[in-house]
């Protein structure tokens, strides 16, 4: 019981530091994963790969500022690569 309520705290002391772009900034990391294993061989989902990549396209945009530079430009370099790797996986998949 005393477990519980200590870990309840816990949660709520990180709780009250976690800022929004922490939150957007670990979204973009789980999008570009998901995204990334959609266009798998072996687990290619092009539909879930395609919600992926716009859903980060509109993201990134709005963690300008936020996060330091060099992250920004990270993240718009994930975007190009994944969406690459998109039209790749399409072209593979039009001549197969």
């Amino acid at each position: 019981m005393a477990e519980d309520e200590e870990l309840l705290e816990q949660l709520e002391t990180e709780f009250k530091n976690l800022k929004v772009s922490d939150l957007l900034v670990q979204t973009v990391i789980g999008l570009s994963s998901l995204g990334y294993r959609s266009l798998g061989e072996e687990t290619r989902d092009l539909e879930q790969a395609h919600l992926a990549i716009e859903a980060l396209r509109a993201l990134v945009p709005v963690l300008e500022g936020s996060v330091p530079e060099q992250t920004a430009r990270d993240f718009q370099q994930l975007v190009s690569n994944m969406q690459l790797a998109y039209a790749t996986a399409v072209g593979r998949d039009a001549t197969a």
